[in-house]
């Protein structure tokens, strides 16, 4: 908890308007944070705000629309040379669309996918990073310990069980030759084979959990933020399943509950991310935090290793080196 004698520490949560992300902007204020939701649409946000009885001197509701970079670079440019202190960046918005028939695009002509979840965060995080460590201590005014903190998923990560189901393949970037072509239709994937909808999710977790290694390994030193990704268990019941079959969404909440026993509330996963942004226990940078496929009471959290592509720093500097190409502001 924050010392009421310090200034009210400050975070930007992406997707804040529901889900995780919503119960994450809760479960900060709670603990005595201000918190920026960054939504697609901002009356969804307000109304979320009235509906879950925020304390409306401790939110603000800003647009972002993270599949056009544009948006991104015109909110990011704002925050970083606004007077507002930033102390922890928590990138939890992703869109995941499993029954597309075909690909959809963004404004600057990428698979949406991968556009919203992995570029639009990419350059958010660039252009926000000198703002989060702008002390260069790694500690803001308000004496919490500044964080950058990704939601990751367990089924890109096939070290785990939820990361080997081939359906509809596992998570693998390949050697990024999709983003070595420039990403452009017809190129719809990383490794440029051919689109599949609910793999292209997967693989943007994938590049969003390698981003945060990364960025431990450039930064943590220099700049002294903590770097972190987690998996807070199963949310079967988040609206990041609405573009599901509508049978998938009734059955995956009940078979999580009642047979695999991951499932995890909404509630509670906003907490858990709250924890990671803001608790001594998660001090540790460049590690992805997990409390394991099977919930159980009192649980303790722990560093989840991950998959081989996820560990390798040769493809993650291709995968900074690439992304940072096409996420780059026009000439």
């Amino acid at each position: 908890m924050v010392s009421a004698t310090s200034p009210q520490p400050q975070a930007i949560v992406t997707g804040a308007s529901s889900g995780i992300g919503l119960y994450t902007t809760a479960a900060l204020i709670k603990r005595g944070w201000r918190v920026v939701m960054a939504v697609r649409d901002p009356a969804k946000g307000e109304r979320a705000i009235n509906e879950l009885g925020l304390e409306r001197r401790s939110v603000m509701v800003l647009p972002l629309d993270l599949s056009d970079l544009r948006c991104v670079r015109a909110f990011g440019q704002a925050i970083a040379t606004g007077s507002a202190p930033l102390d922890a960046l928590v990138c939890n918005a992703a869109v995941y669309m499993p029954t597309l028939k075909a690909p959809l695009f963004s404004p600057q002509g990428y698979e949406l996918t991968m556009a919203t979840n992995h570029f639009g965060h990419f350059l958010l995080m660039q252009l926000l990073l000198d703002k989060l460590a702008e002390d260069g201590r790694g500690q803001g005014s308000s004496g919490v310990q500044k964080r950058l903190v990704v939601l990751g998923t367990v089924t890109a990560n096939s070290k785990e069980l939820g990361g080997k189901i081939p359906i509809p393949a596992p998570a693998d970037l390949g050697d990024l030759s999709g983003f070595a072509a420039g990403f452009k239709a017809p190129i719809t994937m990383a490794n440029g084979k051919n689109f599949k909808p609910g793999k292209a999710y997967k693989d943007s977790k994938l590049c969003n959990m390698i981003t945060v290694a990364e960025l431990h390994r450039r930064f943590h030193g220099e700049k002294g933020v903590t770097f972190a990704s987690l998996y807070p268990g199963c949310v079967a019941d988040t609206p990041l399943f609405r573009h599901s079959f509508k049978v998938f969404q009734k059955v995956f909440p009940w078979f999580q509950k009642n047979v695999t026993g991951g499932y995890v509330s909404q509630p509670l996963a906003g907490e858990r991310v709250a924890d990671v942004v803001s608790g001594e226990p998660f001090s540790t940078s460049g590690v992805h935090w997990s409390w394991g496929n099977r919930q159980q009471r009192n649980g303790q959290q722990f560093i989840q290793e991950l998959s081989q592509q996820g560990r390798d720093p040769a493809l993650a500097q291709r995968l900074w080196d690439l992304s940072s190409q096409l996420v780059a502001e026009p000439r």
